[in-house]
């Protein structure tokens, strides 16, 4: 791109909900002309995010991604791991799901593309629970990146989409990992901050559109004499979802207090009920919010890209 602004597509995780940022990426590719690949500099996606940001970098257009979870994302969380115990904090407990259905969806999306395949700069945060340290999966955009060139697409999504108690963690190479959720599950920060250190890009033309995948308004409330027990008070898979969010939100307010109004738009959406991560129930829901999302900042968006 010659223009000097240089645009950062960033998307949450959030299980299921990954079809809302997909839907309103189809909505920019079909409604404004807009060819998603071509229009950023820099791709980065968590969790389930990084399937989204894969897709994007491996130039497949958005409306195959969201068929992706119209398609199989019932099945992706549909075989539970057998267990007499609940799939949290428990010794003898497993995950709530097996990963090969995730792994079958992945290998047919993405076959045997590397990450040193991919053209653009693509950041994929997983967490290193192995080492319990942050570990970032990037495409080949620096000299200097040599760990991860021979590391297939598909592995590095399988790690930042392995959530904690959702999926075990995996494998990859020497690295135990699971979902980069755990500390980056909005990567605009970190796309950002890579941007400015390996790119040399001047954070005042840093353009961000940061896709979000939902935040539910419920809460704890405020009673204090109640069991606060991971599978009690906490209400067990919920609270990993608690934590995600507020991951998500803390990003969000540090991206304002460090760019200016024009360089972020942040898309995404609050809901008075629980937001489930793996119910596929919700997904019509889902595409009918993005629908309106996108609907409501089409003038925003395409000026956005029009930008220079």
């Amino acid at each position: 791109m010659t223009h000097n602004a240089f645009k950062i597509l960033s998307i949450d995780g959030g299980g299921i909900r990954g079809i809302y940022p997909a839907y309103i990426l189809q909505c920019i590719q079909e409604r404004l002309g807009i060819h998603v690949f071509d229009h950023f500099d820099m791709i980065a996606g968590t969790s389930t995010g990084s399937i989204i940001a894969a897709g994007i970098a491996c130039q497949k257009p958005p409306s195959e991604i969201v068929s992706l979870y119209k398609k199989h994302g019932a099945e992706i969380f549909g075989q539970k791991i057998k267990s007499l115990f609940p799939p949290i904090f428990k010794q003898g407990a497993h995950s709530k799901y097996e990963n090969k259905n995730l792994k079958k969806v992945l290998n047919d999306e993405f076959g045997d593309i590397k990450l040193g395949d991919i053209e653009k700069p693509l950041l994929i945060p997983a967490t290193d629970i192995g080492h319990g340290g942050v570990h970032v999966f990037k495409s080949s955009y620096s000299k200097n990146f040599t760990r991860d060139t021979n590391v297939a697409v598909k592995h590095a999504v399988l790690a930042s989409c392995s959530a904690p108690a959702f999926f075990d963690p995996v494998k990859i190479d020497n690295y135990l990992l699971a979902d980069g959720g755990v500390w980056a599950n909005n990567p605009a920060l970190a796309a950002a901050i890579d941007a400015q250190y390996r790119l040399n890009v001047d954070m005042k033309d840093i353009r961000i559109l940061s896709l979000g995948t939902g935040q539910s308004r419920t809460s704890y409330g405020t009673k204090d004499k109640k069991n606060w027990g991971l599978l009690t008070g906490w209400k067990n898979l919920e609270f990993i979802s608690f934590l995600l969010s507020l991951q998500a939100q803390s990003i969000q307010n540090y991206l304002q207090l460090m760019l200016d109004k024009n360089q972020l738009i942040r898309l995404s959406f609050e809901s008075d009920n629980p937001l489930p991560m793996d119910d596929a129930i919700v997904l019509n829901d889902l595409i009918s919010r993005a629908d309106r999302t996108f609907s409501h900042n089409s003038e925003k968006l395409m000026h956005f890209f029009t930008e220079t």
